[in-house]
């Protein structure tokens, strides 16, 4: 396991489940001790100079603490068969991503549903000077990946999201050639840059992530990812993702008048997430960029309320930001994104008034809160 402190906590992370887990720091080294296989005996010695309770509360918290390293890890008992690649496929589209062309095939409406309409903007006419070649393929049951004639994987239908993430995983690997162990994590954020920096907005769906980027590109903020954003483990630098920014059904009042064209774009309903989305393609077109972060933001808008903008506990940031990202399970790159994200700056941002949030924005950028 991996041990770090911050603030008053200690963070321990778990080789054999690549969890993170918050704890207090006599937690964290009852379970340092007990990695190191000493006695429970040698443990009580050790924790009871430190802590002053009745030996059997002490026995008793030692015990629930060694639990916690008796980690299994759960197997899967549904059978994942591999389904049969058709012969033929309904659409090959074509994406060009800075100078990588991606042909894709798709063997039904369904699958082109789950990646087009984020990558739509990125589309070309059909090329024969291809660098890399998808096909995307199901039955009732299962769906299926191949990239460069690798079979990447297998998912049930109602677990598509997994290959969806898994799809724009090989896009960031192969846009900015680098394997999947050459990443920290990805994380579920929106990623905007002044030139110099970079800045993750994170929240709960509907607080506002998108929105804020969109207006932020207007306001000559250079867009970087939205949804997925890709941290390197060697720069601990953000990359760039080119998918458009997913805009809800409730934020086009406040964007129409500055992206008129989202008044005739297509209308996704997604119901596995219970949202309806246009897409907003990016207004730059490289996507090379790649820059340090150190400001990450939780943003919430809401309806008339004064702008609020406040530093906020490392600690409180991590557990909110874990969850709903993906870590690199590699031990060298889990004990980077610690010392990473240790450095950051956090930050919890209400608003309702968008040039206020643009304004705020500028400034944590400048360093003057």
């Amino acid at each position: 396991m991996i041990i770090k402190n911050l603030e008053d906590k200690s963070i321990v992370w778990f080789n054999d489940t690549n969890e993170y887990l918050v704890v207090e720091p006599i937690v964290a080294e009852i379970l340092s001790l007990t990695e190191k296989n000493k006695t429970k005996e040698e443990i009580n010695n050790a924790i009871s100079k430190k802590i002053n309770i009745p030996k059997s509360e002490l026995n008793n918290l030692i015990e629930d603490v060694t639990l916690l390293t008796q980690t299994t890890v759960a197997k899967k008992n549904d059978e994942i068969i591999p389904i049969e690649k058709p012969i033929k496929f309904l659409k090959t589209i074509f994406y060009k991503i800075n100078n990588i062309i991606f042909k894709v095939d798709f063997s039904s409406e369904y699958e082109l549903s789950l990646v087009h309409p984020k990558f739509a903007h990125l589309q070309i006419e059909s090329t024969d000077k291809i660098n890399h070649y998808f096909k995307v393929y199901s039955d009732t049951n299962f769906i299926s990946f191949i990239v460069d004639n690798v079979n990447i994987g297998v998912w049930k239908l109602n677990e598509a999201h997994y290959f969806q993430g898994k799809f724009s995983m090989k896009i960031v690997e192969l846009m900015h050639q680098k394997s999947e162990n050459n990443w920290l994590g990805v994380f579920h954020a929106s990623a905007i840059s002044n030139g110099k920096d970079a800045m993750l907005f994170l929240g709960d769906s509907g607080n506002g992530k998108s929105t804020s980027l969109a207006l932020l590109q207007a306001n000559n903020f250079t867009y970087l990812a939205d949804d997925f954003v890709p941290v390197a483990a060697k720069n601990q630098e953000v990359y760039s993702f080119p998918s458009a920014i997913s805009i809800k059904k409730n934020s086009l009042e406040t964007l129409l008048p500055i992206y008129p064209e989202l008044k005739t774009s297509a209308e996704y309903h997604f119901k596995r997430l219970n949202k309806i989305v246009r897409y907003l393609p990016p207004k730059n077109s490289d996507y090379t960029k790649h820059l340090p972060c150190k400001n990450l933001v939780f943003i919430k808008y809401k309806k008339n309320s004064s702008l609020q903008c406040n530093r906020i506990s490392n600690i409180n940031a991590f557990e909110q930001l874990v969850p709903d990202s993906w870590l690199s399970p590699l031990k060298e790159n889990a004990e980077i994104f610690l010392n990473w994200f240790t450095n950051l700056n956090c930050y919890q941002l209400t608003y309702s008034d968008n040039n206020k949030m643009v304004a705020i924005v500028s400034k944590i950028f400048n360093n003057e809160l």
